[in-house]
């Protein structure tokens, strides 16, 4: 049996449970629990990615027979509560109130649920209509989104960019895990032909600016679907 991606998938959601640890705010470990929850349906698009962008070997041989498999939605509920929660911990807040209704007629929020959606619908066109491999559809989908957030909540982009580098660093050092205990497995799984072929430290480049792509869109999703803001300073109590 393949476990070198079960087990990977199950390293990732001990980090997940680290960071929820050391979350001071008791509102923001329920909400890591809510964004895990969503995130975790993005391992629906995986057929999507095997075996163009890689094709892992997996428990029961699931991701070759339907090219869905039990790891990606381990995997996809991990990175969705690190990438809301991460700046959280270096950077303790809670919420403030939701933005005023009296101050979403600003002219930037008029867009709001369209620019919420251009990352799906940026995705699933990139998808249909060129021969880009999904992981690039995914990078270019989600910095548009990061950008559209940053232009309709403009309050936002201190978490974005400071949860892009750390979440970054999080996934560069976590990725070193797999190639210490399986020296061999990127350049046996990964379709390094369909993509740059490009390994930083022997990561490949393109997981990288997943990383940074998926930190800079995802680490505000919540608060830009609730209207919610993200204090600059501490909040006591939190």
């Amino acid at each position: 049996m393949h476990l070198e991606w079960f087990g990977w998938s199950l390293l990732l959601l001990l980090i997940w449970g680290i960071v929820r640890e050391n979350v001071h705010s008791h509102e923001i470990r329920k909400e890591m629990l809510v964004v895990s929850a969503w995130t975790s349906l993005l391992a629906l698009t995986e057929p999507l990615f095997v075996p163009r962008y890689w094709d892992p070997p997996s428990l029961f041989d699931l991701a070759q027979t339907t090219g869905f498999d039990l790891e990606s939605f381990i995997f996809c509920f991990a990175i969705g509560g690190i990438g809301y929660a991460l700046y959280m911990v270096f950077f303790p807040v809670g919420h403030e109130p939701p933005v005023p209704r009296d101050e979403r007629i600003d002219a930037r929020h008029k867009y709001h649920f369209p620019l919420l959606l251009s990352t799906p619908a940026l995705f699933i066109a990139l998808s249909l209509l060129t021969g880009l491999n999904p992981i690039y559809s995914a990078i270019v989908s989600m910095m548009a989104g990061g950008i559209a957030t940053w232009y309709c909540r403009p309050d936002l982009k201190r978490k974005m960019a400071a949860s892009a580098v750390l979440f970054l660093c999080l996934y560069f050092l976590y990725f070193i895990t797999l190639i210490a205990a399986a020296p061999g497995y990127v350049e046996r799984v990964w379709n390094l032909g369909a993509i740059s072929g490009v390994l930083v430290f022997g990561v490949p480049l393109e997981e990288l600016m997943f990383a940074f792509a998926f930190g800079f869109y995802w680490s505000t999703v919540y608060e830009h679907f609730t209207w919610k803001e993200v204090p600059v300073k501490y909040i006591p109590g939190y």
